[in-house]
């Protein structure tokens, strides 16, 4: 065996051994990168204050305004899933009648497996999911509060830290190392704003198509667009298929369904493939393979939040490749740049 197929052997199982650490200790590593996510997004604030406050006054007064804009976050989410439950349960029958017209459509063309299968079908599975998220974000607390003291530990210790990379005690390596975080706190406030401005703008339009649809929940449906536009793929696909799927048992037409569904599509693809492209710049140029791939292996890593965080992470890696030669390459094969550009 070659010196360069035992290095290969060491890189996968090290590989592996990280992936591992990384599962295993998340309840404990997720809340810290969770944690430099939002001191990369709130410390030109904590800046700003501290600069003309007292440090333990300009702290106090980014966390209140970072717990206040997550909370009324959060409190959208939830009371959109809510929404979305409440009438659910209240039109429960009208879903089941439904899936029992579609189990006997299925047996009269022949398909007596699908219609087997639709006969299984209960519609307290769906009331099962939709209280799940609305769980899953109420049981996010204890989450919230570690995360929320490593941010102000971080913030307390970032411009000690900074000084000391840029030190001569830091040396060469320090000086990478903080030239890499300001370009990673940087690419994540950019990516913070496309994602925020593009989950605005996508949240508007499905409210204005709902309501010209006449689809019930109109507000909510925006509401819940714009928080899962935050998750790449996965949450717009999900904000397209539920209002198709309610779109269904309303009008009892599926015509209505598929029009419903083309409109929404219509709405992601003009967001997600024209505008946000254009915004986001090259700087957060991805592949859309790494892109999806990120958002799935992190939520398999983490769940919730890590299909959330997925993605800044990759950015994070990239940059973080970008500043050394042996791993320059890498960083510019994966992202979505053309090779003139990259």
């Amino acid at each position: 065996m070659t010196h360069r197929s035992i290095g290969i052997m060491i890189g996968i199982s090290t590989a592996l051994l990280i992936v591992a650490a990384l599962y295993l200790a998340r309840s404990i590593i997720a809340p810290v990168a969770f944690a430099f996510f939002i001191v990369a997004l709130v410390w030109p604030l904590q800046r700003t204050l501290q600069s003309v406050l007292p440090k333990l006054l300009a702290l106090f007064i980014t966390l209140a305004v970072t717990i206040v804009v997550l909370l009324v976050l959060a409190s959208m989410t939830a009371w959109g899933f809510g929404r979305a439950a409440q009438w659910l349960m209240a039109n429960a029958a009208r879903f089941q009648a439904l899936y029992m017209n579609g189990a006997e459509w299925l047996e009269g063309h022949g398909l007596y497996a699908a219609g087997t299968l639709m006969e299984t079908f209960d519609v307290s599975w769906l009331i099962r999911f939709f209280q799940s998220i609305v769980t899953r974000l109420n049981g996010m607390v204890g989450f919230a509060v570690v995360t929320f003291i490593y941010v102000m530990l971080g913030l307390l210790e970032i411009d000690i830290l900074q000084r000391k990379l840029m030190s001569a005690e830091g040396g060469a390596t320090g000086q990478r190392l903080s030239k890499a975080a300001s370009e990673i706190a940087s690419k994540f406030r950019r990516y913070m704003v496309v994602r925020s401005i593009m989950s605005l703008l996508t949240g508007l339009a499905m409210w204005g198509f709902a309501a010209a649809a006449g689809l019930d929940l109109a507000f909510a449906w925006g509401v819940i667009a714009f928080a899962l536009n935050y998750i790449p793929f996965v949450g717009p696909l999900v904000a397209m298929l539920l209002p198709t799927l309610f779109a269904v048992a309303q009008f009892e037409s599926w015509q209505m369904a598929v029009a419903v569904f083309a409109g929404i599509n219509v709405i992601q693809f003009f967001s997600g493939s024209y505008i946000e492209p254009r915004i986001a710049g090259k700087a957060l140029t991805m592949s859309p393979f790494i892109v999806l791939f990120s958002v799935f292996f992190w939520a398999f890593m983490w769940g919730l939040p890590g299909a959330f965080i997925g993605v800044p992470l990759v950015i994070a890696a990239l940059t973080i490749c970008d500043q050394y030669d042996a791993s320059r390459p890498v960083a510019r094969l994966l992202s979505g740049r053309p090779p003139a550009d990259a």
